[in-house]
């Protein structure tokens, strides 16, 4: 595909636009998670997201700033999903001893109490979406994805230089 091709549309479909593959794989996937835990918890994607990262071993805590890095969500987004998910006491806020002007996001003990149940849920249907893929096509997938990722940042870094 060249640039007149774009420009012309001849060749140019949407279906096979990579970001739009990309997006409309994930948004199917998530729904499907979501779908699983929204009526029992009543959490949107959005929130999983942000317990999920905070259930991680690696992100107990952390400000609202690198949930929306993390997470590649827009804050605003982000904002709002804190906000529901502290008015219904699934996280809490903490000081933040590394920088006083802001503070720390941890899940509660109901927070966590939940993560430990959607957990199991979420990777059952991970490996319900990878039935019938052999174990290498699964690792080729998640190298190719984490390869994309890199490719991805990499390029977005150099722009901004």
């Amino acid at each position: 595909m060249n640039d007149k091709t774009l420009a012309t549309g001849d060749e140019w479909s949407l279906s096979g636009f990579l970001p739009y593959q990309l997006s409309i794989a994930s948004n199917a996937v998530s729904d499907l998670i979501a779908e699983r835990y929204r009526k029992r918890f009543g959490l949107k994607v959005t929130e999983w997201r942000i317990m999920a990262v905070l259930g991680d071993g690696s992100q107990r805590a952390c400000t609202q700033q690198a949930l929306t890095q993390v997470t590649r969500m827009d804050k605003v987004a982000v904002n709002r999903a804190c906000k529901v998910l502290e008015e219904r006491g699934l996280i809490q806020r903490v000081p933040n001893e590394a920088d006083g002007r802001s503070h720390l996001l941890e899940l509660t003990e109901e927070g966590s109490s939940i993560h430990r149940e959607v957990m199991p849920l979420a990777l059952a249907t991970e490996r319900e979406l990878f039935d019938g893929f052999a174990p290498k096509e699964r690792a080729q997938f998640r190298e190719l994805l984490d390869r994309m990722h890199v490719r991805a940042a990499s390029l977005a870094d150099d722009r901004t230089k």
